[in-house]
């Protein structure tokens, strides 16, 4: 009995003393109630500065060829030769296809001497470029000039002799009717005169157009330019205005760029563009010279055209990224790009207040190598936090610059 007594006395002392251990280790777990929730995150502020700006309109844009010529025949023949190919450049001036020219020079000879037959029958020289003649001069009027004056004085003889009885009337009114008809031979003499002349100028304008289609045979580049598209080939024959080649103009290029029409109210002739183009790191600089007098109804945007400086780097046909400098720099308050935060298409940026980060709603205006003008919610002299994160209101904060 003494020892069921003593193993109970023992079991119960274990019990007590594992329960008070137990115990304690619970409440060393425990956190205290006076310990910081965390320590403050170091974060780099930097103040609203003011500093120059562009006013910018960014579009999209296509560059296409100033001017494109297709060079085609004004007469038709076979082609004697072709002096360029694809890729070829060629300056204003310079030949680039030749037709035989044989025909050609036949027909201009025909006509130079139609031109020395047709003087010839005006009592002008062979050869000679006034052909202005005095009718009275010509043999013609004179050999007629000459029968109306004898016929004249026969005439005036007659009407004497008639006032003396010397002829009959018959008599007289035969010498009347030769008279007329001097006066008439007179103004026919006149007249094929005046047709001699007309023949004169007809085989004039037959020899320059001989002497032109001489020269049409001979095609030349309009403008400085390089050859797109090469269209014949020697000893084809072609007909008048086939085409031959085909010639762009890219210096300067003409860029072409549609602007929206709630900024086209702010494009105007003589402001300045910057060009980026894909794979180049290059930006090219233009004018804007021709505005389109209306806005298209089928996606409310203005044509606008700018002449872009080309230093052969450039295509024709290349898209575009395009920047208009509507205004130049001005001094605006302006943040870094990359302080700003936007959530469901509002921008906000955190400043430091009281040891705590704050967030403010902003707004921005223009934008440029990295940084954005601020029109509203902080001011020049302002700090605020550059690069943020997930940087929130009420977090505590250690501030350096």
């Amino acid at each position: 009995m003494d020892r069921r007594i003593s193993s109970l006395v023992f079991l119960l002392a274990s019990f007590l003393a594992l329960n008070s251990c137990g115990s304690e280790q619970v409440g060393a777990a425990k956190p205290s109630v006076d310990r910081p929730a965390g320590s403050p995150r170091t974060v780099r502020i930097e103040r609203v500065v003011e500093m120059p700006m562009e006013s910018l309109v960014e579009v999209s844009g296509t560059l296409a060829a100033y001017d494109v010529a297709t060079l085609g025949l004004k007469v038709p023949g076979r082609i004697a030769r072709i002096t360029v190919d694809l890729g070829s450049q060629v300056q204003k001036g310079q030949l680039v296809a030749q037709v035989e020219e044989d025909d050609y020079r036949l027909r201009l000879q025909q006509a130079d001497a139609a031109v020395a037959q047709a003087r010839a029958r005006l009592g002008l020289p062979v050869q000679g470029s006034e052909d202005r003649v005095d009718l009275e001069k010509t043999s013609t009027v004179r050999e007629a000039s000459a029968v109306l004056e004898e016929a004249k004085l026969a005439l005036n003889r007659s009407q004497r002799l008639l006032g003396r009885g010397l002829i009959s009337k018959s008599q007289m009114e035969e010498i009347e009717a030769d008279f007329k008809v001097a006066e008439s031979r007179h103004a026919d003499a006149i007249e094929e005169v005046r047709n001699r002349e007309a023949l004169l100028a007809q085989r004039r304008t037959e020899l320059a157009l001989a002497r032109q289609q001489l020269a049409d045979t001979s095609i030349y580049a309009p403008f400085d330019g390089i050859v797109e598209e090469k269209q014949a080939s020697v000893g084809e024959f072609r007909a008048a205005s086939a085409p031959v080649v085909k010639i762009v103009k890219i210096s300067p290029l003409r860029l072409r760029a549609d602007v929206p029409e709630r900024e086209a109210r702010l494009v105007k002739i003589g402001q300045k563009v910057r060009v980026r183009v894909e794979g180049d790191p290059k930006t090219y600089t233009g004018q804007i010279v021709r505005l389109s007098p209306s806005i298209r109804q089928d996606n409310r945007t203005l044509l606008v055209e700018a002449d872009v400086r080309n230093d052969g780097s450039l295509r024709a046909g290349t898209f575009a990224q395009v920047a208009i400098v509507l205004e130049a720099g001005r001094s605006v308050p302006a943040i870094r790009a990359d302080s700003i935060r936007t959530f469901a298409g509002l921008e906000k940026v955190i400043v430091a207040e009281d040891g705590k980060a704050v967030e403010k709603q902003v707004t921005t205006g223009r934008r440029a190598a990295g940084w954005v003008e601020v029109k509203d919610g902080i001011k020049a002299g302002d700090a605020y936090v550059t690069d943020p994160g997930n940087l929130q209101t009420g977090q505590a904060i250690a501030v350096t610059r």
